[in-house]
């Protein structure tokens, strides 16, 4: 019988515990219907069987999950590096409010400070500065 959006109804037997489980997840799923649900798990179901048919399908559901991760992470680290930056704009206005350092000290600070943290792979801390102005 074909009358529901182009749809075929058919009978199904299902155990008791797999009803249940639609009936606890296909709302959470974003589905009207349980028929929905039903259809997007066989749906999910067929690409994973077809997979060892075709090798580029679990790759891109891979691909997709890894590509959903990084853009995660990105957002994390961009907030982290603004944070960040927001400090290290706070400690320069200080202590350039402080010092009265000439352009010439400031560029050849920058190029040892630059060769520094290179040399160190950016593993560079206040401990390491006081280090080094002092001579240790």
């Amino acid at each position: 019988m074909t009358d529901f959006e182009g749809k075929t109804k058919i009978s199904v037997w299902l155990q008791d515990t797999t009803i249940d489980a639609i009936n606890d997840l296909y709302k959470k799923e974003n589905c009207r219907r349980k028929s929905e649900f039903i259809e997007q798990a066989i749906m999910f179901y067929i690409g994973f069987i077809s997979s060892n048919y075709n090798p580029t399908y679990l790759p891109t559901i891979i691909t997709s999950t890894i590509q959903s991760i990084v853009r995660d992470s990105n957002k994390q680290l961009e907030r982290v590096v603004f944070k960040l930056a927001v400090e290290l704009a706070m400690t320069m206005n200080i202590v350039a409010s402080d010092r009265n350092l000439s352009e010439s000290f400031l560029r050849e600070l920058r190029k040892n400070c630059r060769e520094e943290v290179k040399e160190v792979h950016g593993d560079f801390t206040f401990n390491d500065a006081y280090d080094w102005q002092n001579n240790r």
